[in-house]
């Protein structure tokens, strides 16, 4: 059968909203998967669009595509689409699996009339959004910070280049209480779970931790801060790659007490 490239069906939900990782039994991620679903069916009336490939019939990836002006991540721009992240088991990685994606999104990107199709990408050693890949796909970087690259692929002479937000955070200290700034968003599996382990924790020191949240889902927020993820305490960011074990949280906010 080769590969199938669909829009999401009632069949791919689960897949899709646990991030590929069905049947293990993991409560926050069965949790996370029906609050990210139902954010991702909520904005398919604003364009956004989820991709699933399947192999011979079986699932093994997909990508969101949504227009920029509505995206819930770090970069902006006009009359382009994004793909926040691109999923495509590695088991599966020499099937070309990814390459049908993106091209998908391509496609949904002309359909949507839309001027042209970026995204972020990576330039380091590890398997998430490497920015070469998508330099072999024809994308080429328009903005660079640090290690993070925004890529993009022009289907219109006029289209303007996507940009990165600035990030405009400002530590408002509270007086004998521990503050945790967290910034999240819905669409990503690792920040929707780690927003509910912040808040399990915190509920644990009662009076002590004064918890202010910023949701990258309401674009007030993104457009203030110009922060999809992170977690600061006392003002201090966190740094963190897979969601925050909520020990490591217990700690920073313990060592922010003994400085009180």
């Amino acid at each position: 059968m080769g590969i199938l490239i669909r829009d999401m069906t009632k069949d791919d939900e689960y897949y899709v909203g646990t991030c590929t990782h069905v049947n293990e039994n993991n409560v926050e991620y069965e949790e996370s998967s029906l609050r990210r679903i139902s954010w991702l069916k909520s904005m398919e009336k604003h364009g956004l669009r989820t991709k699933v490939a399947l192999l011979n019939g079986v699932q093994v990836g997909f990508i969101y595509v949504i227009p920029i002006e509505i995206n819930p991540w770090y970069i902006q721009g006009k009359e382009l689409m994004v793909f926040p992240c691109l999923v495509s088991q590695s088991k599966f990685s020499l099937k070309g699996v990814g390459k049908q994606l993106i091209k998908a999104a391509e496609e949904e990107t002309l359909k949507q009339e839309r001027k042209g199709i970026a995204t972020i990408g990576h330039f380091w050693d590890f398997w998430f959004m490497p920015a070469k890949y998508f330099e072999k796909l024809g994308y080429k970087v328009v903005a660079k910070r640090a290690e993070e690259a925004i890529l993009w692929k022009q289907f219109d002479p006029s289209a303007e280049r996507p940009q990165f937000r600035e990030i405009n955070y400002d530590y408002q200290p509270v007086k004998g209480k521990v503050v945790i700034d967290l910034f999240w968003n819905t669409f990503c599996q690792t920040s929707d779970v780690e927003a509910q382990r912040v808040r399990e924790v915190v509920s644990e020191y009662e009076d002590q931790v004064v918890l202010n949240e910023f949701s990258a889902d309401n674009l007030s927020n993104l457009r203030t801060y110009g922060l999809t993820r992170a977690i600061y305490v006392n003002g201090k960011l966190v740094e963190v790659g897979p969601e925050i074990e909520k020990e490591e949280l217990r700690q920073k906010i313990d060592q922010a007490k003994t400085k009180e």
